[in-house]
């Protein structure tokens, strides 16, 4: 949604109460929006001028732009579209991909959400289509506009965490912001997820370590080694020219910097992107593809990482940076935690907390840690993140292929 000024005004100064939408399955949503997604990217654009009819609605558009048959695309797709932020879903097919639309509508229908397919071939074309979508989407905000608000404990929430444009000052005072964050939400029964195995390249045994029993240790450990050897399949890594440009030297400091995010509790298990945990507590998020390097980079850039939280449940997103970052996303906010005070000041209408202050005002990762929560709080309360409240949805969906692994598999 587009928030405007004398809204958000009104939102800072209102009296808090995380309150959250009910859906069928017990899960809880913070916002309840109505998704218009895209099964080709032959249909991209018929799903894209319905989507922006409503561009001062909670509308929001993703898509998958692949035609090879993939289950992890479909999984991801029937996730992110049966996520608690998510009220009601538009279909949008060419008619001619590998996507088994007929069944994903049924699935989104037996989630208790509206929905509604349509498939631009059988509808005459273009514009027919983009008049029935708007038909369609009319009918959704309707039908969820009175959706009940229960009351949303912190033991509710899933949160994660990315970071990108990551600097010097990263592993100094964001990361460790966000890690005593998640240490707090974890001892108050929330799940907390982080990820980058490209990014956490040399931590592998303090990983190992932090483990609740070997079988898992082992696993976090691999996983390491298996995106270390990934990278260097493809001739990448996770550290940029803006990195060393920021006061980073090495892969090795930038992981350290990128470990502290997740802060000291025990790791309870090792999940996949659309792999909902089950259980609370802290988990890490494998990105990197098993097997040999087939389909491209693990992460082609921050979004994806995003979305595939987003497909996990969580409801919300803690993205540190130092160079700076105007990344949102679609479904879930997205809450920047920026690490260096002078991006901060300079990129202050894209910032939510401005971690810096830790360097130019003596605060402690604790004093961070209380704006993080309290800014989880407003969110949560329907208030917008900065991204949000700019309009950002951003979303990017790509093939993976995983060996069938579970959270249970620990």
């Amino acid at each position: 949604m587009k928030f405007r000024n004398a809204e958000i005004s009104k939102c800072r100064n209102a009296e808090r109460k995380m309150k959250a939408y009910l859906r069928k399955d017990g899960r809880k949503g913070i916002r309840n929006v109505v998704v218009v997604t895209y099964l080709v990217e032959c249909a991209h654009h018929v799903a894209s001028c319905i989507a922006h009819h409503y561009l001062k609605d909670d509308v929001h558009l993703i898509g998958f732009s692949g035609c090879a048959p993939n289950d992890y695309a479909e999984l991801m797709m029937l996730q992110l579209c049966t996520h608690p932020n998510v009220g009601a879903v538009l279909i949008v097919s060419l008619g001619c991909e590998n996507f088994q639309r007929d069944h994903l509508l049924q699935d989104i229908k037996d989630s208790g959400r509206p929905a509604s397919l349509i498939v631009i071939q059988e509808q005459g074309g273009t514009r027919s289509s983009i008049d029935q979508g708007i038909r369609a989407v009319d009918m959704m905000l309707h039908d969820i506009n009175n959706t009940p608000q229960v009351d949303l404990d912190w033991s509710d929430l899933m949160i994660g965490t990315v970071c990108g444009g990551s600097d010097g000052y990263s592993g100094i005072t964001a990361n460790p912001s966000v890690g005593a964050t998640f240490d707090w939400l974890v001892d108050h029964g929330a799940t907390c997820i982080f990820e980058e195995p490209g990014e956490l390249i040399g931590c592998e045994t303090l990983l190992q370590q932090r483990a609740t029993d070997p079988v898992l240790g082992q696993r976090l450990y691999n996983c390491i080694v298996k995106a270390d050897k990934y990278y260097k399949q493809m001739g990448h890594d996770s550290f940029s020219a803006g990195n060393a440009t920021g006061g980073l030297t090495t892969i090795e400091e930038k992981s350290l910097g990128s470990y502290c995010k997740s802060g000291s509790r025990q790791i309870q298990g090792l999940t996949y992107p659309g792999i909902r945990p089950d259980k609370p507590g802290l988990w890490m998020m494998d990105v990197v593809p098993d097997g040999e390097a087939r389909w491209g980079f693990p992460n082609i850039n921050d979004n994806a990482e995003i979305m595939e939280m987003i497909a996990c449940g969580c409801h919300l997103v803690l993205y540190t940076t130092g160079r700076g970052s105007v990344a949102g996303s679609a479904i879930a906010p997205v809450m920047k935690v920026c690490s260096n005070p002078d991006t901060y000041q300079r990129m202050t209408d894209d910032m939510d907390i401005n971690a810096g202050a830790i360097v130019t005002e003596g605060m402690t990762f604790q004093d961070i840690r209380q704006q993080i929560l309290n800014n989880i709080e407003r969110v949560a309360s329907g208030c917008p993140t900065k991204s949000e409240a700019l309009g950002h949805r951003e979303y990017a969906l790509t093939y993976k292929a995983f060996d069938g692994c579970t959270p249970s598999q620990q």
